[in-house]
């Protein structure tokens, strides 16, 4: 008989906690900055903080109704259990949407950030050819196998948190408070530009496909995991208010119009900062963090879309099986790139959209349903019904302030 989890010495929570936080912090975090500056800082900050908090409810909620299956057991297994095939579907399809357009999302950054980094060094290349040669690397990753990705990632996160620590004690210490506070702007008006802001913050908080492996990880242990979730997700809004006051305390409100106007990718807002910091070293570590920050996403989205497809199709995993998936997952994301290669700032917003059906409504419906179904006391979260309507009020809204700002009836400060 095998022992109880409580009985075993388990992973340290530190373990869960960077793994949470490294699914969380991307290239997504290059379109905050951008998308936060008709709000500015003080009325975003209060969002992302929101945000934090029911993102943090919603993967606590799906945690509580997955504590019911085996440790392990798929978003599909449980949402096809508890929700039904037809909810089943529409979860599917809504993370098939989120996993396609972030790959070309990054496909589209890779290409930017790329060129701009190999005009540093005087060798000209255009950002779809860039994109192009990047992406079928990454695609020879994938197809190679979980292990090269699972290497390659190791890699180029050691880079980018060893860039990201040396870049931001830069960044601080060149903040102005007036700009950080924008005193000396012009327009004061901040509260219309922000419900603009909410997909992306919403995006910006993605790790709910994470949650089944820590299950496993932990053998079940909901404390240990649902404390991974909060500190991991604490560190990564720790990380994000370092970025956004590093940015917004350097760059002058103004100026993201313009940002925003070359398409919002990434290569432009390093450039801004490039130019108003005047540091030789600062640029080359921005460019080295930018590079490896698009690299880390590029791999994770891209092999958990490859995982994804594989399953839905049932391909195997031999080497003319994994050439297909391969194919599958990224034949349509390259030719978007292609055609609209400065779309990484509108295909983080879709991406949020999506999100609120399969990070948010259906974590928060499975545990409306787990207990209904399941009788026997178990863990749960705390607050009664509260978490779960809260959740669904936050779905609520971000899939509305989408809508509203797809139809063009919400007001944009940048573009």
């Amino acid at each position: 008989m095998a022992a109880p989890a409580s009985a075993v010495r388990l992973p340290s929570t530190l373990w869960g906690s960077l793994i949470i936080s490294g699914t969380i912090i991307g290239a997504g975090m290059f379109s905050l900055p951008v998308v936060m500056s008709g709000a500015w800082f003080l009325w975003s900050s209060g969002l992302l903080i929101l945000t934090w908090f029911c993102m943090l409810l919603s993967g606590l909620l799906y945690l509580e109704a997955s504590l019911h299956y085996p440790a392990g057991a798929s978003f599909d297994t449980v949402t096809r259990d508890l929700l039904g095939r037809g909810w089943n579907l529409i979860n599917g399809l809504s993370v098939v949407f989120v996993l396609g357009i972030l790959t070309y999302a990054y496909i589209s950054a890779s290409g930017a950030i790329i060129q701009h980094s190999l005009n540093q060094l005087a060798f000209g290349i255009s950002a779809r050819t860039a994109g192009l040669l990047f992406t079928l690397l990454v695609a020879l990753f994938i197809w190679l196998g979980t292990a090269v990705v699972s290497r390659m990632t190791l890699i180029f996160l050691g880079a980018k948190i060893i860039t990201f620590l040396m870049i931001f004690g830069g960044l601080l210490w060149h903040v102005q408070p007036a700009i950080l506070l924008d005193r000396q702007g012009a327009d004061s008006t901040y509260l219309p530009y922000l419900w603009i802001v909410v997909p992306f913050c919403l995006a910006s908080f993605g790790y709910h496909g994470n949650i089944a492996g820590l299950m496993s990880y932990y053998q079940k242990n909901a404390g240990r995991v649902s404390r991974c979730l909060i500190y991991g997700t604490l560190m990564a809004l720790a990380i994000y208010f370092i970025w956004i006051i590093g940015t917004m305390g350097n760059i002058p409100r103004s100026q993201f119009k313009m940002i925003a106007a070359q398409g919002g990718n990434i290569d432009v807002l390093v450039g801004a900062l490039s130019g108003v910091l005047h540091n030789r070293s600062l640029n080359l570590l921005l460019d080295i963090f930018s590079n490896f920050a698009v690299a880390c996403s590029f791999l994770g989205v891209s092999l958990g879309f490859f995982d994804y497809l594989a399953d839905l199709f049932k391909l195997d995993n031999s080497a003319s099986g994994r050439l297909k998936t391969t194919l599958l997952t990224f034949s349509l994301p390259l030719m978007a790139a292609m055609i609209w290669p400065d779309g990484f700032l509108l295909a983080i917003g879709y991406a949020g959209l999506a999100a609120t059906v399969w990070a948010v409504i259906t974590p928060a419906l499975l545990a409306w349903q787990a207990r209904r179904r399941f009788t026997t006391p178990g863990w749960r979260v705390k607050g009664g019904i509260t978490p779960i309507v809260l959740v669904l009020l936050f779905g609520a809204l971000n899939a509305l302030v989408s809508l509203l700002s797809y139809a063009g009836w919400l007001p944009k400060y940048a573009g």
